[in-house]
């Protein structure tokens, strides 16, 4: 199993040691979820103002958010799946708020180091099914979280 991560920092900002730590941490998940084809993950850092652009335009939600992922394997109706053995599974995108994550890691009293991996994470599961639009869901995704990121040594502080 293989998966590309491609990093976009559209801020400037993000320290070569958080682009490492997330990609560890994808990696991680990934084998813990039991992705057996390659894949394909982008992951884009922006500043708040084009986060709640990207909210506004696909969420119907005009504000900042933390984290918004867009997975490409969910197939609408009437849509075919094309793939190819030479070609990796595109997983879809991940879109995180630099800014965000630092109001939040400064809110909840951890490093921004915990809440960036968190945010990374969530996206992932996102990409892979995951979801909590009900309770059950929500539990089973939040839980499914922790379990990785504490194995992966990232406990909130």
């Amino acid at each position: 199993m293989m998966i590309q991560i491609d990093f976009q920092d559209e801020t400037n900002s993000v320290d070569e040691a958080f682009v490492d730590l997330i990609q560890r941490i994808i990696l991680f998940a990934a084998e813990k979820e039991g992705v057996k084809e390659n894949g394909e993950v982008s992951i884009s850092f922006v500043d708040n103002k084009e986060i709640q652009e990207i909210n506004r335009n696909y969420r119907q939600k005009d504000q900042p958010t933390d984290v918004i992922s867009f997975a490409m394997q969910e197939e609408g109706e009437g849509e075919t799946k094309i793939l190819s053995e030479d070609m990796p599974l595109m997983l879809g995108d991940i879109i995180i708020s630099i800014d965000k994550a630092k109001e939040q890691a400064e809110d909840y009293g951890h490093t921004l180091e915990r809440e960036l991996g968190f945010l990374a994470l969530h996206g992932f599961l996102h990409l892979l099914g995951y979801d909590h639009l009900n309770d059950e869901d929500e539990k089973e995704m939040f839980n499914r979280q922790e379990e990785i990121l504490h194995e992966f040594g990232l406990q909130r502080s």
